[in-house]
């Protein structure tokens, strides 16, 4: 398969790509054109150029609740996500081969395993707790913040372990050997070597939270609390604000120019290493 790729022209390489792209990225584009039209509904008519939505959008406050509660859950379960999953590969990195093989697969079961399944999995452990053992807990913010941080922490683990596996382990034994403690070692040492894969960890982390349905959906039974996910899907149910289309090219826009930043400043960083 990769020979007979290897012998197409050029031009049927850049048109497959091309083709790719347009398939990728034409639905993102259809939102954010639409979400300066008039019209109701994405495609045909494109209507009058306008701002409303992105005016009607601050007026909801059923949306401006659901992006609220989005925002608090991702940022607090990606930030914990990353210091439990950065701590993990650290460990898993320095332990014997056959304890390493078998613990570096349990870390991976909640990426394995089928979402619906974990998310029915906190629902009774839930119920467990709160009815067999009588501890009073409720669905709630925290709740839905504990189980999106057991989803993510496996993904920064992954993105974690890689660096780990490129890092000269002779500086951190020269560190210990010169008098600094294991933890002083490696908060000063290999941390600041790590920083970029956390925040790589990080924003996965954040990006699978904000996009989490079934978890978060199954797990917010009698709660009343809303995300951006279950209210979209609640709306589709009835009627979806028109302001969902603007809200959807505020988060693309942002993530994009995150992107981009990090990006720039990871090549920058790689350029004057080079040049060391």
């Amino acid at each position: 398969m990769n020979k007979k790729f290897s012998k197409l022209s050029f031009g049927a390489k850049l048109a497959f790509l091309i083709i790719m792209l347009v398939i990728i990225y034409l639905p993102l584009v259809m939102i954010v054109v639409y979400s300066f039209s008039t019209v109701k509904e994405v495609g045909g008519t494109f209507g009058k150029f306008t701002f409303s939505l992105y005016t009607k959008l601050f007026q909801n406050e059923k949306l401006l609740t659901a992006t609220k509660n989005t925002l608090i859950i991702g940022l607090a379960s990606a930030a914990i996500a990353t210091l439990l999953g950065t701590t993990a590969a650290v460990g898993i990195h320095y332990m014997r081969r056959k304890v390493k093989a078998v613990v570096d697969v349990s870390s991976q079961i909640t990426i394995v395993n089928t979402e619906i399944v974990t998310a029915m999995a906190f629902f009774l452990f839930m119920i467990f707790i709160r009815d067999t053992i009588r501890i009073p807990v409720n669905f709630n913010l925290l709740w839905l913040i504990i189980t999106h941080t057991v989803i993510t922490t496996p993904y920064v683990i992954l993105t974690v372990s890689p660096r780990l596996q490129q890092l000269n382990p002779n500086i951190l034994e020269a560190s210990m050997d010169l008098g600094a403690g294991p933890i002083k070692s490696l908060i000063k040492v290999m941390l600041p070597q790590l920083a970029g894969a956390m925040i790589s960890g990080f924003a996965l982390a954040f990006t699978l939270s904000l996009d989490d349905f079934v978890v978060t959906n199954i797990n917010t039974v009698g709660s009343g609390i809303t995300t951006i996910s279950t209210f979209v899907y609640s709306g589709i149910k009835h009627k979806l604000p028109a302001e969902i289309r603007a809200l959807s090219t505020i988060i693309f826009l942002v993530v994009l120019i995150v992107l981009v930043v990090f990006n720039i400043v990871k090549i920058n960083k790689q350029k004057k290493q080079a040049h060391k």
